[in-house]
């Protein structure tokens, strides 16, 4: 997996998450590829295998192993593996439309391993949709397990009374509500929750179908009836309202979690991440953006996570393996001996190894160490059903509805070199005007947006940037905000820093604490403004850990012009992601992204 080390909450290259299931096969050119490389022995039959993201470096690993041992199908043929990664839900939507590597970024599979196999419920259900033959008939086999888990600093956890009381959903929405002042913790202030978007993430996903099992009590047969009912989307909703802000990779959590630790403050950042395990053993072991070659060569946590399994029910990973009806006969060969050498027990002690369990749902010992599981492991989880695929399908749609609603405020950037063509033939200005206008189809109606430019002074007296539309709701004022944004035109320099302060404090002193409060800056340069030229203090006055309430600035840097190092330790202070659209092909991709924590 593309992992990378510098401030946490920069992601150079995002996996993009779309609000609704149909975009995202938007976001595939956006896909982290791993590739095995071509050295090795001659085999004349080749496999691609798509992997999920979280094992898609160690499925690479293993696939070398098996190119080097040259193994054979019964037909005596040598077959070599290569391996890439896209995240389950991208991929799920690539296979449901059919494969295009152009558009999806990454060599058409012949076997895929998402996971969990609710991705290839999702699948099933879109492939009937269109008549579409989009699996095999092969009964999937699991290569390795990984349970949801609900990840706490060991402190907040020891505080409910884990690990002696069992801690379930209920617990989060009583947290939720209540704060920590309920449990005998003031000084920590409100629960908040980091969880992912189930649209195109597996964590979020399970942790969305196992909020609705908990609202009725039950671990089976969860109906249509059920992700109706009022009372259950009154409990879903309760628990979404604790949520920080939605992410398309939990490892930017965790990113955030440890540079709170470092300087001391892992009680100030999220009181819990909802995660598969296997996050929380490389988390503690020194990787907490998830990179298995950083296992122990990182720095460790001074306040680790442990892994709480919520009582009223949780979901276990199970990484399927799936042979897809693009693979030939050979390919299909190739594929079961691949997936044997998997299983083998030399290959499943690594998977053990990096956090995962086995595919008989076995806990290693080291795992059960750093995350602290009570019994090593041998205590029997709370399991639930995967729902139906109309069930699933029905639990997506009404996340959509109870997800928790946004305040956001568009920053864009009109100085004159926006002007400069990119490589379409249009300006920058032109395509991040239509990216920005296309993306307000991706907001909730009750989403409220605003819409702020900024470059210098055209005037004596006059302030660098301006407030064109105060945030309203989308379902009232995106005409408005698309002819405004329309309507913009580029001149004069880049005060960048007088001008993230000042959306900042706006956001700040009119905040909403029942909405995600951000600000999002897209700019193509770099700070020009003589009269606020000092990056320390803005990182000072915006910096969340020394204030009380805090706004999200997330950054897009448009073109190769923009300071992208600059744009990233301002997302940093404030615990939100900065985005490269270095290249401005891709700035409606970015933008997908952007929203995506909304």
């Amino acid at each position: 997996m593309n992992r990378r080390t510098g401030a946490p909450g920069v992601r150079r290259l995002p996996l993009v998450v779309g609000t609704a299931v149909g975009l995202v096969a938007i976001l595939a050119a956006f896909l982290v590829i791993r590739q095995v490389s071509d050295d090795g022995p001659a085999c004349d039959v080749t496999l691609e295998v798509n992997s999920s993201t979280e094992k898609g470096d160690l499925l690479a690993e293993l696939a070398e192993k098996y190119n080097a041992a040259e193994r054979r199908t019964a037909s005596g043929r040598c077959a070599r593996v290569s391996v890439s990664e896209t995240s389950s839900g991208v991929a799920m939507q690539a296979l449901a439309q059919g494969w295009d590597e152009k558009r999806d970024g990454a060599p058409e599979p012949q076997a895929w391993t998402p996971t969990s196999s609710l991705w290839l419920t999702l699948l099933t259900e879109e492939g009937g949709a269109s008549d579409r033959t989009v699996l095999g008939g092969d009964t999937p086999v699991s290569l390795a397990t990984s349970p949801l888990a609900i990840a706490m600093p060991r402190p907040m956890a020891e505080a409910l009374g884990w690990p002696e009381k069992k801690i379930g959903w209920r617990d989060v929405l009583s947290l939720t509500k209540k704060g920590w002042g309920a449990f005998g913790h003031p000084e920590w202030g409100g629960f908040h929750l980091g969880k992912d978007n189930p649209h195109t993430s597996t964590s979020g996903l399970a942790a969305t179908v196992a909020a609705f099992y908990a609202a009725t009590g039950r671990s089976s047969d969860l109906t249509l009836d059920d992700v109706e009912d009022g009372k259950s989307r009154a409990f879903v909703a309760g628990v979404e309202a604790g949520v920080l802000h939605y992410a398309s990779d939990a490892t930017a959590y965790m990113a955030n979690l440890a540079e709170a630790d470092a300087h001391g403050q892992a009680l100030s950042y999220a009181s819990a991440v909802v995660v598969q395990e296997q996050l929380i053993h490389l988390y503690d072991r020194g990787s907490p953006t998830g990179d298995i070659k950083k296992l122990d060569k990182g720095t460790k946590p001074k306040v680790p996570l442990v892994a709480v399994h919520p009582d009223d029910g949780t979901l276990m990973l199970d990484h399927p393996f799936v042979v897809l009806p693009s693979a030939s006969r050979e390919q299909r060969a190739a594929a079961a001996d691949f997936r044997a050498f998997l299983l083998e027990p030399a290959q499943q002690r690594s998977f053990q190894h990096y956090g995962f369990r086995d595919h008989e749902g076995n806990a290693g010992r080291e795992l059960a160490a750093s995350v602290s599981l009570p019994d090593e492991g041998r205590r029997k989880l709370s399991l639930i059903d995967p729902p139906a695929p109309k069930v699933l399908r029905a639990v997506l749609d009404g996340w959509d509805e109870l997800r928790k609603k946004a305040r956001v405020v568009l920053v864009m950037d009109v100085s004159g070199s926006m002007n400069a063509t990119t490589g379409s033939g249009q300006s920058r200005l032109e395509a991040a005007k239509k990216a920005a206008v296309t993306a307000l189809d991706l907001y909730h109606p009750d989403d409220e947006v605003g819409l702020w430019a900024f470059s210098t002074e055209t005037e004596a007296g006059q302030k660098p940037y301006r407030q064109i539309l105060p945030p309203s709701p989308i379902r009232d004022g995106k005409k408005q905000l698309a002819d405004a944004m329309d309507g913009l035109s580029a001149s004069g320099g880049t005060a960048l820093y007088a001008t993230v302060r000042a959306a900042h404090q706006a956001v700040l002193a009119d905040l909403d604490t029942d909405r995600i409060n951000a600000v999002v800056v897209l700019t193509d340069g770099r700070n020009e403004y003589p009269a606020d030229n000092d990056l320390d203090a803005l990182l000072r006055d915006i910096d969340a850990t020394q204030l009380e309430r805090s706004v999200r600035v997330f950054t897009v840097a448009f073109s190769g012009q923009a300071d992208f190092d600059t744009l990233s330790k301002i997302s940093a202070a404030t615990r939100a992601t900065s985005y490269d659209a270095l290249d401005p092909a891709v700035i409606d991709k970015v933008m997908v992204s952007v929203i995506s924590n909304f």
